[in-house]
């Protein structure tokens, strides 16, 4: 039988965005274990958050997470499924996605 090592908080940060940076707050945690030198990612959640450009789901502009068993995106209060390749193309896609958005937004700064 096979031990799975256990789980723990690998990051936890909230960055504060100014507002020439397009305002708001990413917000990262990810969760996982070591195994022979290698970062195995269990659970994530990724977050902008932006009352400023949509004030519904309490702010989160863009998000992407796997809870409830399965990968999936938020996007001002839409949900959908994603695809999955690794957690490092997933954090990727985001940050790529919410540069995106602050340049879109323009004038609607926190």
């Amino acid at each position: 039988m096979v031990k799975t090592p256990k789980e723990t908080l690998l990051e936890q940060e909230r960055f504060e965005l100014k507002p020439k940076s397009g305002g708001g707050l990413l917000s990262y945690e990810v969760w996982g274990y070591q195994e022979r030198g290698k970062t195995i990612v269990t659970r994530y959640n990724l977050a902008y958050i932006n009352h400023a450009i949509y004030r519904g789901d309490n702010g989160r502009v863009l998000g992407f997470d796997n809870a409830h068993d399965y990968h999936h995106r938020h996007f001002m209060g839409k949900v959908e499924s994603v695809k999955f390749e690794s957690f490092e193309a997933t954090q990727g896609r985001f940050q790529q996605e919410w540069l995106e958005i602050v340049k879109s937004a323009g004038g609607k700064k926190a």
